[in-house]
């Protein structure tokens, strides 16, 4: 069977306009969590990773993006950036243009003074995910992947089986979201959001934090393409606890079964993960049910690390821009520490990494969970 690879990626976001630039500053510890106090967003300061004023317009080129909202440019940057890297041309004819988002242009709601004025049409996704195909003379349908947080997890799984298929032969996929106050709201309307910066794992654990991004990874089964850094897309799976809207399951087994059909797939065995970057959002319920996933899928014994404490929870753009930190870390042989972790809260004797390692390794496994009750687990090689 043909192998698919990830040839070139980008991440954007407070921590950085590249992904060099972001897994540097995640190396080194750095987060983009920070207290905001905008009334125009919340009555109450709140923590959240947001691109800082002028951070997006200083990575424009020569022409100007104003005509682009902000989840636009976001979109559109990043996919600049990776195609850059790379001389795989999205007009072939044999090219997907996947964009994950859960939200899309949502702020495009709260600009107007009554909600019935909002334009509806440029709030679809797929109408965005058209216009930004179209910024870059891509002239197929785009695909759209909206399913909660799980989405920039999910848009690869769907690249890759596309490409499998025979359907594509490359596949660019890009994913990101935007905090506005819709999101923010919407959070803490179920007391979700932290009065601190998150603490995934933790004892003290008090809930999300928000962020905003984008990533692209751009993926490939032509090896003509491949680069010494290049990454193999093993397996992956979906599963869904079918529990509650926005209450993960009681027992961690359907995310289990998501891990284990990703190893499966990919023909490894526990032994063979060198860590699982995990979804980690550290609400209470999300956090221990991943511990009891984590304890299910035999992997107890792996280092275990999210990234929510440096980016946020990215929404539609978390599966993406943790999922190629992960890629890096595993060429570099690291295990990134969690951000805000000091002593385990969750059920099962979690390895949490809380300081940065070096290890031998061949693979990772990503794992996500959101809303509805959805879960999806990939593993990722050199």
């Amino acid at each position: 069977m043909k192998s698919v690879y990830v040839v070139a990626d980008n991440i954007l976001s407070p921590l950085g306009r590249t992904t060099e630039e972001n897994f540097a500053n995640v190396s080194n510890g750095q987060s983009g969590i920070s207290l905001h106090d905008d009334p125009g967003m919340s009555a109450a300061p709140f923590y959240a990773a947001m691109m800082a004023d002028g951070q997006l317009e200083s990575s424009w080129n020569e022409e100007s993006l104003d005509q682009y909202t902000k989840f636009e440019q976001l979109l559109i940057l990043s996919v600049q950036n990776a195609l850059d890297r790379t001389s795989i041309d999205i007009t072939n004819g044999r090219t997907a243009f996947i964009v994950s988002t859960t939200k899309g242009n949502i702020e495009l709601l709260e600009q107007q003074e009554h909600p019935a004025n909002a334009p509806l049409q440029e709030m679809e996704l797929f109408t965005t995910a058209k216009k930004v195909a179209r910024y870059f003379n891509y002239t197929q349908d785009p695909i759209v992947v909206s399913n909660a947080c799980i989405s920039g997890l999910l848009a690869i799984l769907t690249a890759r089986r596309l490409i499998l298929s025979g359907q594509y032969d490359h596949a660019v996929v890009t994913g990101a979201d935007v905090v506005t106050r819709f999101v923010l709201s919407g959070f803490q309307s179920f007391q979700a959001v932290s009065s601190e910066p998150c603490r995934p794992f933790d004892v003290s654990r008090k809930g999300v934090t928000l962020g905003e991004g984008a990533a692209t990874v751009i993926m490939t089964s032509d090896e003509q393409y491949l680069t010494p850094a290049a990454i193999r897309v093993g397996a992956g799976a979906v599963s869904n606890d079918a529990n509650h809207i926005s209450g993960p399951s009681r027992t961690g087994a359907e995310l289990s079964a998501a891990m284990q059909q990703a190893m499966k797939g990919s023909g490894l065995t526990q032994a063979d993960i060198g860590f699982v970057s995990a979804h980690g959002t550290a609400t209470l319920y999300n956090d221990e049910m991943e511990s009891k996933a984590l304890h299910l899928a035999g992997l107890l014994d792996v280092p275990v690390n999210s990234l929510k404490g440096y980016y946020g929870h990215t929404l539609g753009a978390a599966g993406l821009i943790e999922a190629v930190i992960g890629m890096h870390a595993l060429q570099q042989q690291l295990v990134i520490p969690t951000i805000g972790f000091r002593e385990l809260g969750v059920p099962h004797p979690v390895k949490v990494s809380n300081q940065i390692s070096s290890r031998p390794m061949q693979h990772f496994l990503k794992t996500v969970s959101g809303f509805g009750g959805c879960n999806a687990a990939m593993i990722f090689s050199k």
